[in-house]
């Protein structure tokens, strides 16, 4: 979740970049850096690793002079954070900045073709083949937007990029590609601003637009144009956001929970970046205190947590079971500190919670400690007391969740799960590295691939139209999708105030198909993998009993159209990738027929954002 700046106006810009990044520490980074374009036309680019005190201090009191300029905070993804792969980036000649929040998927091809071109590289990062790719296109005389919109053409992903040239001194261009990040334009007096987040920009203004899913905007002093990234213009008005900090952070959305569910292409970025490294295809955990010949003994491994944590951590046994071949266990752990379980120095005992602070959890931990369990947590909230019970810590990295009911944290939970697994299946050569390099490459489009799953909302809205009546649903799934279906029953239980319960499908003829008749619709995990023939024979059992069927389907699959009566479709992964993605929709289906019902999704009714009481 990097965070952008940008200004264009009269006012000395350097403080401005270094304020907006400041109130968009809260996202997360591990380095800094802003360009100005100084009176001379030459950009002036500070950057430094650490946080932004970091930066300042390398600054010694002297700003650079100028009026126009970005800045930018970031977690690294391709390269270390070094001064050298901080943003901004630049291309040969510098007369092209630029700043980016996004995974350029095919940087390796468009890398060694412009260096066959003659481009010389200064980093490791992906992002900087953008600026070298814009210098190519102005090369060839086309403009700045021109450049721009060719450039976004070429790179895979979701993104978002605000750039700079000398060659129109005045301006700053951005552009916005799939929902990963988020681009907001601020309209000042005589001055505009461009930012990842609205609090960047308050400060100075509190008329905004946003932009969209493949759309561009050219600031200048004290205006605005927009445009298709085809070349088509789009006419945008400003609109007044009020001051408040909570109604700051809602940004433009209804709900938080609906931003929250929005941001997770990007909090999935964060979750990645300075863990995988795409040029070497590797993994590393820096939160992990155990030796490689301590990770090698380890005979088994114990997954606790609660609620959305525990349906988690029922992912994270069959993805550690699967990738590293340890036996795992997942236990509720509100049972688990009852049971006497039976654990000892060679058990890894890895607690799973958002906040750090659930009391059954804590409680778990202290008494897997006690039993000589080695520890460690997967937590959003630094400095919370299951960080310090723990011997290592995998951060979430989700950034602040204010909805009640957890979604980027839930997604962001099975990330740190699904690079544990793999982590641990390298150290103990249980997994090949080419199975890892497959495993990276697809992390690498996960990104662009929840963002197309949030493009369009329209079959939630319908099904909720249809369904927000209903009393009773049953969710199923079979494997690995299983805990989604637990997941997905949760989700609606907790916002909608809606009977469901998730079960494994196969369960369903030893009790609860008794329950099927028309009053109870049916939410069916039919992903295509090993298990698909026998979700379809699950899903034909329920429409014989007159059930309604909604179906959460692989992109493409035609046969499931016949049978179910709502499909919605997710984009094709491999059977360990899918429960990522079909959490989306059990999270906006819940969403939408709560909103359909006038419940209060961000704050339902008995619930708390951590229970710290048994």
């Amino acid at each position: 979740m990097c965070g952008i700046i940008g200004y264009t106006g009269k006012r000395p810009v350097a403080s401005i970049l270094l304020e907006g990044l400041k109130r968009l520490e809260y996202r997360g980074y591990d380095s800094a850096g802003i360009a100005v374009l100084d009176s001379q036309g030459q950009f002036s680019i500070k950057r430094a690793p650490g946080k932004l005190d970091g930066l300042v201090a390398s600054l010694e009191g002297i700003l650079p002079d100028g009026t126009v300029g970005i800045g930018h905070t970031r977690w690294a993804t391709h390269g270390s954070p070094t001064a050298s792969n901080a943003h901004p980036h630049t291309d040969c000649r510098g007369e092209v900045v630029v700043v980016h929040n996004g995974i350029v998927e095919n940087y390796m091809p468009l890398k060694e073709r412009l260096i066959q071109e003659g481009h010389l590289f200064s980093s490791q990062t992906d992002t900087e083949v953008i600026p070298h790719l814009i210098e190519s296109y102005l090369a060839k005389k086309f403009s700045m937007e021109e450049a721009l919109g060719r450039t976004a053409f070429e790179i895979q992903g979701a993104h978002a990029v605000v750039a700079m040239s000398i060659i129109e001194p005045r301006k700053i261009f951005s552009f916005r590609l799939g929902n990963a990040g988020g681009i907001v334009v601020g309209y000042g007096d005589g001055e505009m601003l461009v930012a990842s987040d609205l609090p960047a920009l308050l400060p100075h203004t509190r008329r905004v637009t946003y932009l969209a899913d493949g759309e561009m905007v050219v600031l200048d002093h004290g205006n605005a144009q927009y445009h298709r990234l085809d070349g088509a213009s789009i006419n945008k008005e400003p609109h007044s956001v009020p001051y408040d900090a909570l109604s700051a952070a809602k940004g433009h959305y209804k709900h938080f929970m609906l931003k929250e569910i929005s941001e997770q292409p990007e909090a999935v970025m964060n979750a990645l970046r300075g863990r995988i490294s795409f040029d070497t295809d590797s993994v590393e955990l820096e939160g992990i205190p155990l030796s490689d010949a301590e990770l090698k003994d380890i005979s088994k491994v114990v997954l606790i947590g609660m609620g959305t944590s525990f349906n988690a951590a029922m992912i994270g046994r069959l993805w550690i079971e699967s990738l590293a071949k340890i036996p795992a266990e997942a236990d509720n752990s509100s049972e688990f500190r009852y049971r006497d379980p039976i654990l000892n120095n060679r058990t890894l005992v890895v607690s799973v919670g958002q906040s750090g602070e659930t009391a059954d959890t804590l409680a778990a931990m202290e008494a897997a400690s006690r039993k000589g369990g080695r520890l460690i947590t997967i937590c959003n909230i630094e400095g919370s007391q299951a960080t310090r019970l723990a011997e290592g810590v995998i951060y979430m990295r989700s950034g602040l969740e204010l909805g009640v009911a957890a979604s980027k944290t839930f997604t962001n939970s099975l990330i740190a799960l699904y690079l544990l697994a793999s982590y641990l299946g390298i150290k103990r050569r249980s997994l090949s590295q080419e199975r890892l390099s497959q495993i990276i490459q697809e992390l690498a489009h996960l990104p662009r691939m929840l963002g197309t799953i949030l493009a369009d909302q329209s079959i939630y809205e319908m099904i909720a139209q249809q369904f927000f009546k209903y009393s009773n649903f049953l969710y199923l799934g079979r494997g690995i999708n299983y805990p989604i279906a637990m997941e997905g029953a949760l989700k609606l239980k907790e916002i909608s105030y809606i009977h469901a319960e998730g079960y494994p499908a196969g369960e369903m003829k030893h009790g609860p198909i008794a329950l099927i008749d028309g009053n109870m619709p049916v939410v069916a995990l039919a992903l295509k993998d090993h298990l698909y023939g026998k979700m379809l024979n699950n899903i034909n059992e329920a429409k014989t009993r007159g059930a309604l069927v909604i179906a959460v389907a692989t992109e493409g699959d035609k046969e499931i159209a016949s049978k179910a009566d709502y499909v919605i479709y997710i984009p094709g992964a491999s059977s360990l990738v899918n429960p990522i993605l079909s959490a989306v929709p059990m999270q906006l289906l819940a969403y939408h027929i709560a909103v359909k019902r006038g419940c209060d999704v961000d704050q339902p009714r008995n619930l708390a954002k951590s229970v710290t009481v048994e």
